[in-house]
């Protein structure tokens, strides 16, 4: 049998570091103070480092874990699924989302289209509404976008509610981010709607038990650009 050397081991496990430290965990949900090198909805990698004064406060939502975690002081270590602080205090609690589902359909939806159609499940046979890809838990989404062009909202499950907003850069945050919350629109709980914004096209649920105005953001996050 044919062994692998050590060498090419050490380098193939620091590939593989190096990825994970690179991948996007976690967006920033608020901000008091100016913590330096971070602003309000910037998404945080695996092993960054974030320093904060001690009457700085961030607020961090991970993807995966679903933790939000307010965090006031001290140095921040990003990790997969929570953060480790020191010399500060920090808050934790779950907040109901299922960013990771909707990262990965983000991801999808920029592949190959063959690559695509193989890894999404096949539609179902029966006439219908759409399948969701994913739950929102906010009335209100957030949702990523290029500044430019038209996004569309519109219910799925049932005729009636449509929604044309001009993505104009005046109504973004950093230029990508339009919340309906402030844009003063509200979808309906229990409804399946779909997204869409220049080529870019998701399904989502609003959970029955959805609320209103500007709930925890990793719960009502939508990424309706290509990933970068």
């Amino acid at each position: 049998m044919m062994s692998i050397p050590i060498a090419l081991l050490k380098v193939a496990g620091s590939f593989a570091l190096a990825a994970a430290a690179h991948s996007l965990v976690a967006v920033v949900e608020d901000i008091t103070g100016n913590p330096p090198g971070i602003q309000l909805m910037d998404y945080v990698e695996a092993g960054q480092v974030i320093k904060l004064g001690r009457q700085d406060t961030v607020v961090i939502g991970y993807f995966k874990s679903c933790w939000r975690e307010t965090i006031i002081g001290g140095t921040i270590t990003v990790g997969a699924e929570q953060s480790d602080v020191q010399d500060g205090r920090v808050v934790r609690a779950i907040t109901p989302c299922e960013a990771g589902k909707m990262l990965l359909t983000a991801k999808l939806a920029n592949t190959d289209v063959s690559e695509a159609a193989a890894l999404r499940a096949p539609p179902p046979r029966h006439q219908g509404p759409p399948r969701p890809e994913f739950t929102l838990y906010g009335l209100s989404p957030i949702v990523e976008v290029k500044p430019n062009g038209t996004l569309v909202i519109e219910r799925a499950d049932q005729p009636g509610e449509h929604y044309e907003i001009a993505l104009g850069a005046d109504r973004l945050t950093h230029g990508a981010f339009l919340d309906l919350a402030k844009a003063g629109i509200a979808l309906t709980a229990g409804g399946i709607y779909r997204a869409k914004a220049a080529e870019q096209e998701m399904v989502f649920k609003i959970d029955p038990g959805a609320v209103s105005g500007r709930s925890p953001i990793v719960g009502r996050l939508i990424r309706l650009q290509p990933a970068s």
